[in-house]
């Protein structure tokens, strides 16, 4: 007889769910008397906070130069592989900088992966969110698009910062 299971005894309420069916009905009723929320998208643009992660963006110093200086190590952090780099040798203090770098937005998951991964902070979550593409080659950002002036990128990169 102890191999048997005992079942829990349930009071009248219990078993008609009176009380379940009661405490649903309380928690919506006081969701319809919330005020509501809703954004007027089109005409009013919603403005996220400097934690937000929308496209990646490259980091272009004051003098036109990008930070980047061609590690790889965002491309090979990327788990969609949506990244890729190729080295050049320059001139210049850092030695290298990337001469081709292109980002396939189809395939980035916004993972913010290669922000966390770069030493120098050359890529960073931007608070872009409209992507818009007519065909996959405009989804497809070289330098070209991901080139941002550090003036614009100054609340991300505190938030960055403040981590560290």
């Amino acid at each position: 007889m102890a191999n048997k299971k005992r079942k829990k005894d349930l009071n009248f309420f219990e078993r008609i769910y009176i009380v379940e069916i009661a405490k649903g009905m309380i928690l919506t009723f006081k969701n319809m008397l919330r005020p509501k929320v809703t954004m007027e998208y089109p005409e009013v643009k919603f403005e996220p906070p400097a934690s937000y992660r929308g496209r990646p963006v490259l980091v272009q110093e004051n003098n036109g130069v990008e930070r980047c200086v061609a590690c790889g190590l965002c491309s090979r952090v990327c788990p969609a592989l949506a990244i890729e780099v190729q080295a050049a040798e320059t001139e210049l203090e850092k030695e290298r900088y990337p001469q081709k770098f292109e980002i396939n937005m189809l395939r980035c998951i916004f993972c913010g992966f290669c922000e966390e991964v770069c030493p120098e902070e050359a890529i960073v979550m931007s608070k872009d969110y409209e992507l818009v593409f007519t065909n996959r080659d405009d989804a497809i950002y070289g330098k070209d698009k991901l080139l941002i002036p550090v003036d614009q990128l100054k609340d991300r990169l505190e938030f960055l910062r403040s981590f560290k």
